[in-house]
């Protein structure tokens, strides 16, 4: 950033520098060339042809420089077949003159003679009672004109200099300060790294604040993954603790029924594998924030798969096809079917799903028409391993998932009266994916 404003910098003010020597060179040698067309003017005004037939001033011309021999000042008049008139400062010299062309304006031009470079103005002018075209020449040379454009550039090239150094070195400064505090974050996340401190702290500027809350939000996020796949392999152990305590006591003791033992425990070990990977699954694509699925396609899925599982039950379904919800169609897959085949199972024939949206939650209602489940046991049922109905094959796991993924999802599920079928009514709430 420095070194891209220092460049612009001194692109910006050299071009600027050459424009305002441009136009404060061309003001001074103006000026310098106004005086010597007032001294050609003073000339032509007083010149006048004497009996002689020459030209001869009837005043003189006011600065002293044309009586210094070689003063750098000269006036000279010339015509053609006549001898020239010049100044006592010319001396033993001629200013040079050509009569391929005429002057009939002003004519201001360089001329490098006699070791002196010359600014020389010069006009044609044919007086009264002279047929002859005269040449009046007024010349100085250079030497003041170019010390002043010297002087002017100096000065110039100085106050640029200094003015770029300045601005250089206060853009530098503003990077600097203006990046300050980005170094600043910087020590803090290495602090935050090392352990020292388990947040980003201290004040920040508005600019940088924002970016602290988010990495602030990102800490915490992972801390709370963390702690869930602590609390996670902490509960998975404690779930396998026991089965595998069995299943050594009771090779240990050589027991008769060692065989149906370890299948038994075996599969409650494996249960509770699947419903922690489940789990653990939905809380790794948590994180994302494209995590969408189109509601209506899991809908049909479930529907189809339930209805070839149990050919008897009708589904139906009701509600609009365009609802997306913030979960990963696979999780959202697993919830359905969990929910829309326990009502398949355990009710009496008749299913009705419901899809709607209220409040920024998509909301999927899942009735049947079977005896319910009492009010009191409504929360209880979702603990892992409670079963209501043991006359029928299931692991009692099926709701404690169902629970689990969706809470990682921020959405909740409850337990109602169906008051259409009469049977049990599913609310799952899942946040609306936003476009």
């Amino acid at each position: 950033m420095i070194l891209i404003a220092a460049a612009w910098i001194t692109l910006l003010l050299a071009g600027g520098g050459f424009a305002l020597d441009r136009v404060l060179t061309g003001a001074i040698t103006r000026n310098f060339d106004t005086q010597l067309e007032y001294l050609l003017t003073s000339m032509i005004v007083s010149a006048e042809i004497d009996p002689n037939g020459e030209v001869a001033f009837n005043r003189a011309l006011g600065d002293q420089r044309f009586l210094e021999p070689y003063s750098g000042l000269y006036w000279q008049v010339s015509g053609k077949g006549v001898e020239m008139f010049a100044s006592r400062s010319l001396w033993d010299r001629r200013l040079e003159t050509s009569r391929t062309h005429e002057d009939q304006e002003l004519h201001t031009y360089d001329s490098r003679q006699f070791e002196q470079q010359l600014r020389v103005v010069e006009r044609d002018v044919r007086l009264p009672g002279s047929p002859i075209r005269w040449r009046f020449q007024v010349a100085e040379t250079r030497d003041v004109l170019d010390a002043q454009i010297d002087a002017l550039r100096k000065t110039l090239v100085r106050s640029f200099l200094l003015l770029a150094a300045g601005l250089i070195v206060m853009a530098a400064l503003q990077t600097w300060y203006g990046l300050l505090p980005l170094r600043k974050l910087r020590l803090a996340i290495q602090r935050l790294r090392t352990g020292e401190t388990p947040r980003i702290e201290g004040a920040m500027p508005a600019e940088i604040a924002p970016m602290v809350e988010e990495l602030n939000a990102l800490v915490a996020h992972n801390d709370k993954q963390a702690e869930e796949a602590r609390r996670h392999a902490g509960n998975l152990a404690h779930a396998l603790k026991t089965p595998l305590t069995v299943i050594m006591n009771a090779a240990t003791a050589q027991a008769d029924d060692l065989p149906t033992t370890v299948v038994r425990e075996a599969r409650t070990m494996r249960r509770q594998v699947d419903h922690h990977l489940a789990r653990a699954r939905a809380v790794g694509r948590r994180g994302s924030a494209h995590s969408r699925a189109a509601v209506w396609p899991s809908v049909e899925s479930v529907e189809r798969a339930v209805a070839r599982l149990y050919p008897h039950v009708r589904i139906d379904t009701d509600g609009p096809r365009d609802l997306v919800a913030h979960i990963e169609r696979q999780d959202l897959d697993e919830i359905m079917g969990n929910l829309v085949e326990n009502a398949a199972k355990y009710g009496g024939g008749s299913v009705f799903i419901t899809v709607g949206i209220e409040a920024g939650f998509v909301e999927i209602m899942i009735e049947d028409d079977g005896a319910g489940i009492p009010e009191a046991d409504r929360i209880r049922i979702f603990d892992r391993g409670v079963r209501l109905d043991t006359g029928k094959p299931g692991t009692g796991l099926g709701l404690a998932i169902v629970r689990d993924v969706a809470e990682i999802y921020d959405g909740t599920v409850t337990l109602e009266e169906s008051e259409d079928l009469g049977g049990l009514l599913v609310r799952l709430r899942l946040p609306a994916a936003t476009s």
